[in-house]
């Protein structure tokens, strides 16, 4: 707890001794007299005067201020430091001191993001760990194990580098360029469109169906196949081929290549035989072995087997699937006449369709079957006995852990000190744009006001930030000060976007505002803020 307090309160304390130093410098360089620099609101905890300033840190971090001689409409000074008060200053000058706040917020991740991205890091590689069923990457004969080169030409070496090649090339074919075994080859890949919408944005890329994460090859089996025949059933896992160990799908086909179509293959699997106990129920682990003669294809395949990633391990008692008939070992088919690529995407596609039915098509074991079917509320209980009723189907995949899919080939990708600038220079304007568009979608709704986070929120992150590394919590802590910088640029009275705005009205019409509209405004903007501060720690202590 204390060691989360005090990544708290460092991640504060210099997001706002940066916004600060900026008005500071700014003011200095300005001739105005500076009479505190405090970093946090409150009773002063430690301090001291240099020259004609007083430095201190103050008891509540969650902001800070400076004081300049003269920024208050009715404050009187001496003769000799009237020419040196704040609003005596023309407006250009105090639209700097004003501007430096934000523009410091917004410049410091530059820095912070220079150190990120400076000296070797390890990223993930273009290694092949899976391949999804019935996705253009199998249609196009690539497998596990393969290490992609390039893509129409261009060449990527992490995994970032090869999702990043496929924005705005899909729906032709695509050359990629790729290793196996020790050799190079070229396969065309037609990528379907993939639209990947936010409230923030919206990117069209490729998508071609290949994971940097290993799966254990775990079948799912169709009935009336070879593999029924031999014995094999849906979840089984494969551990070894002919003896040797296969612990990944890419270890399982370079197995497999090493024998001619016919050849006897004896697997040894691990099957979750279940078992009842009184009221309990549950599985356990089994190991035996099956021999099935090498089929046609590739991968699961050639065991006369598929991918079980569609195969239904789970069906809740009382659910709209039990009751419309899905049964555990049914695979899912067709969702409103479309083929799911996977079972993240039919869960998608679910959770677009809680307010009307559908027709699903499964395959059991008396065959295909369609239904219209329509998903309801399913009473749950969570870890603390927390009762919900969430609106849902009731049917869940095989759930495999973190552990049983490793991403098992990572580069260490070097940036000087020339490109780790032009990275962070690229990547602030970028998240800038961002954040802007995130406040324009709570203005006109399309980003739910319950997305707003407060002292909680972020007290958490830093906290998980900190678990992560220091890269993460460096990351996080430019995300806030950008975050910091465009919101205090907003024009609303109190932040420092109105102050600017009042510099500018003054250049331009060569009068101030009026003192009463100021004081007004600065009554509302207060109000907008505080409401504003009730919202996130509403939704804080929501979540």
């Amino acid at each position: 707890m204390l060691q989360n307090i005090g990544f708290f309160v460092i991640l504060l304390g210099v997001l706002v001794t940066v916004h600060e130093l900026g008005h500071f410098l700014v003011a200095k360089a300005c001739g105005v007299k500076v009479l505190k620099f405090s970093i946090g609101f409150g009773p002063k905890l430690i301090g001291f005067t240099k020259g004609e300033t007083e430095y201190q840190i103050a008891l509540l971090p969650l902001g800070g201020y400076v004081k300049m001689a003269g920024d208050m409409p009715h404050e009187e000074l001496s003769p000799e430091e009237a020419s040196r008060g704040f609003l005596a200053q023309p407006p250009w000058k105090r639209g700097l001191i004003v501007l430096a706040g934000p523009a410091f917020n917004l410049i410091f991740p530059i820095l912070v993001y220079f150190f990120v991205f400076l000296g070797p890091h390890q990223a993930t590689s273009t290694y092949v760990g899976s391949v999804s069923e019935g996705m253009p990457a199998q249609a196009a004969g690539i497998r596990p194990g393969d290490r992609i080169l390039s893509v129409d030409g261009e060449p990527v070496r992490t995994f970032n580098d090869m999702r990043e090649a496929f924005v705005g090339r899909f729906e032709r074919p695509i050359p990629i360029g790729l290793e196996r075994n020790g050799q190079k080859l070229t396969l065309d890949v037609t990528p379907t469109k993939q639209v990947e919408t936010s409230p923030i944005d919206t990117v069209e890329r490729g998508s071609i169906g290949v994971e940097a994460v290993s799966k254990p090859p775990i079948m799912g089996v169709p009935p009336g196949s070879v593999a029924e025949q031999a014995g094999l059933r849906t979840f089984d896992r494969i551990l070894a081929v002919n003896g040797v160990s296969v612990e990944t799908e890419a270890r399982f086909q370079q197995e497999l290549d090493k024998h001619a179509e016919g050849a006897p293959l004896e697997l040894t699997l691990r099957r979750m035989e279940p078992v009842a106990a009184g009221a309990v129920t549950g599985r356990v682990p089994s190991v035996l072995k099956l021999t099935v003669p090498k089929q046609p294809g590739e991968g699961l395949a050639a065991v006369g087997a598929e991918t079980s990633d569609l195969y239904l391990a789970t069906v809740a008692p009382g659910s709209a699937a039990e009751k419309g008939g899905l049964r555990p070992g049914d695979r899912i088919i067709a969702l409103d006449g479309e083929k799911p690529e996977s079972f993240v995407k039919f869960s998608s596609k679910l959770n677009a369709l809680k307010e009307r039915s559908f027709q699903l098509t499964w395959r059991g074991a008396d065959g295909e079957r369609t239904k219209t079917l329509a998903q309801a509320p399913l009473k749950t209980e969570d870890e603390l006995g927390t009762a919900t009723s969430p609106i849902v189907l009731g049917v869940r995949p095989w759930v495999l852990s973190a552990a049983d899919m490793p991403v098992l080939d990572e580069v260490t990708v070097h940036l000087g000190p020339g490109d780790a600038l032009k990275q962070a220079a690229l990547i602030v304007p970028k998240i800038v744009g961002q954040m802007v568009r995130v406040l324009g979608g709570l203005v006109t709704g399309s980003v739910p006001m319950n997305t707003v986070g407060g002292p909680i929120m972020m007290y958490q992150l830093a906290s998980k930030s900190a678990e992560q590394g220091l890269d993460s919590f460096l990351h996080l802590m430019a995300l806030i000060s950008i975050n910091l910088g465009v919101m205090n640029l907003l024009p609303i009275p109190v932040l420092d976007g109105f102050h600017l705005l009042s510099a500018a009205w003054e250049g331009i019409r060569r009068r101030p505002i009026p003192v009463r509209v100021r004081e007004v405004a600065n009554m509302v903007g207060l109000a907008l803020l505080v409401l504003l501060m009730l919202l996130a720690v509403t939704n804080d202590i929501t979540r």
